[in-house]
């Protein structure tokens, strides 16, 4: 992945259940997620390159929207919006700059399946 990765080059794997968050952690260092088989994704605050809001056709009863961190080797993790610690996660965010707000609102009020890149590092 280049260090502008687009959405076409982050895949969400949301219905395996070793996709299964068991905890998520936000931290000064950056994000950490511990999955239910055992496995850890993790990105820093100094390795992310991009921010995708992932909404895919499984709402109402079941997750339908992820903020994908992504770093520019291709490494990152993919949050569920529902999880306890995604306002942690979407205030941090908020705080990048060139955030794109208008973006965000829009992805987080659609239903549409779509990925929206609502924050890219500055070249």
């Amino acid at each position: 992945m280049d260090a502008n990765p687009t959405p076409r080059e982050m895949s969400l794997s949301s219905d395996s259940s070793s996709a299964r968050s068991r905890s998520v952690s936000v931290d000064d260092t950056g994000v950490r997620r511990l999955l239910a088989d055992g496995t850890e994704e993790s990105i820093s605050w100094e390795d992310l390159a991009a921010v995708v809001v992932r909404v895919i056709p499984e709402g109402p009863w079941k997750e339908d929207v992820f903020l994908m961190l992504a770093a520019s080797d291709g490494t990152g993790t993919a949050i569920p919006s529902g999880d306890p610690a995604a306002d942690a996660l979407i205030e941090r965010l908020q705080t990048l700059p060139g955030f794109d707000h208008d973006t965000f609102i829009e992805a987080m009020t659609t239903d549409a399946d779509k990925a929206y890149v609502v924050w890219k590092k500055a070249s």
